[in-house]
C-alpha cells in the first residue's frame, strides 16, 4: 500500500484534534472550583522549553521562587477566557519574585502569536508543539494549572479555568516565599 505524501502530519493532526476535545471537555467539568491542595507534593517535572521568539526557559532554573505553570492552547474557550486574569496577576505579582509560565500544548509559534497579538501578556508564553511535556504533568484537561513552590515541588493543581488575581490565589501562592503555607478557600 502505498503512502500519501504528508499522511504522518494528517495522522497527528487527528489524533491532536482527538486530544484536544477529550480535554476541552474534561476542563469543562472542572472548572470554577478552587485551587487543589497535592498532599504528596511530588517534584515538578523538570523542562526547558522556548517560547515564540527563540528565547528558552528552564523550570528547574526559576528554583527558589514559587511559579504558576499554566498548561493550555489557543482552541480552548476556557484557557482563553482566564488568560486576562492571568495577566492581571502577572501584574501583581511581577515584583515579588513569583513567576508566571504558560505553556501551550500542541501548537506553533503561529497560533500562539496570534493569540498574543489579541490578548497581550506579559508572562512568558512557551510552546511545547507536540504535547510531549504534558505527558509527564499530572494534567487533567486544558487548562491545568500548577503552583510549584521554591523547592522545585507541585503544591495546588487546578483544573479548568480561575480567577487568578483572586486574592485568595495570589496570597497563597505569596505565602510560598516565605514557606508558609496557606490553604485556599475559593470554592
Amino acid at each position: 500500500m502505498r503512502r500519501l505524501p504528508g499522511a504522518d502530519v494528517v495522522m497527528r493532526a487527528i489524533r491532536s484534534g482527538v486530544l484536544t476535545v477529550l480535554l476541552g471537555f474534561a476542563a469543562v467539568a472542572g472548572a470554577g472550583e478552587g485551587l487543589e491542595p497535592l498532599l504528596e507534593r511530588p517534584l515538578a517535572p523538570d523542562f526547558t522549553l522556548k517560547d515564540p521568539l527563540g528565547g528558552s526557559h528552564r523550570l528547574s532554573g526559576y528554583r527558589g521562587k514559587p511559579v504558576i505553570v499554566n498548561f493550555w492552547a489557543t482552541w480552548c474557550p476556557p484557557c482563553r477566557a482566564e488568560m486576562p486574569s492571568m495577566q492581571r496577576a502577572w501584574e501583581a505579582v511581577k515584583g515579588e519574585e513569583i513567576l508566571i509560565l504558560a505553556v501551550n500544548v500542541g501548537e506553533g509559534v503561529g497560533a500562539i502569536d496570534e493569540f498574543a497579538a489579541n490578548q497581550p501578556v506579559g508572562f512568558p508564553l512557551l510552546m511545547d508543539p507536540d504535547a510531549a511535556l504534558m505527558r509527564t504533568w499530572p494534567l487533567k484537561g486544558l487548562p491545568t494549572t500548577f503552583v510549584v513552590d521554591p523547592q522545585g515541588r507541585l503544591v495546588y493543581r487546578a483544573v479548568g479555568e480561575r480567577e487568578w488575581d483572586d486574592p485568595k490565589i495570589l496570597d497563597s501562592v505569596r505565602a510560598l516565599r516565605t514557606g508558609v503555607d496557606a490553604e485556599v478557600r475559593t470554592k
